[in-house]
């Protein structure tokens, strides 16, 4: 996903906050923290498994976004499940690769959900296509 950052000051680690065509939220940067600012394509990383019920739930708009909900961080996409066990989040032009906390209901798989996750437990990596 390209993304433009702005660093936010006085954070160890860094935090960024991130602005896209589909939403906007402060969280983690894993990458250099003087290359934080600017435009980066990257990649999300997110440290919570989805819990359905509790984090998750079918989102109520079948359009992809993101946005900060105090420390959470609402992520809006169409999910599939992996024949291995885990979930992929399609949000905007980014994949999101959760781990699955119990099998949820069968019937979310390719649905539009939403997914609530503490904003310090989301990394962005920077990639050069």
């Amino acid at each position: 996903m390209l993304v433009r950052l702005a660093k936010t000051p006085h954070h160890r680690p860094t935090k960024v906050r991130v602005h896209s065509s589909v939403g906007h939220a402060v969280v983690l940067w894993g990458g250099d923290p003087e290359e934080a600012e600017g435009r980066h394509n990257v990649e999300w990383s997110v440290d919570e498994d989805i819990r359905w019920g509790h984090n998750t739930q079918p989102a109520a708009l079948a359009k992809p976004g993101f946005w900060q909900h105090g420390d959470q961080v609402v992520m809006r996409g169409r999910v599939h499940f992996t024949e291995d066990g885990a979930a992929v989040l399609e949000m905007g032009d980014s994949q999101i690769l959760f781990n699955l906390a119990a099998p949820p209901p069968e019937s979310i798989d390719r649905a539009w959900v939403e997914i609530s996750a503490e904003a310090d437990k989301i990394t962005l990596w920077p990639f050069r296509l």
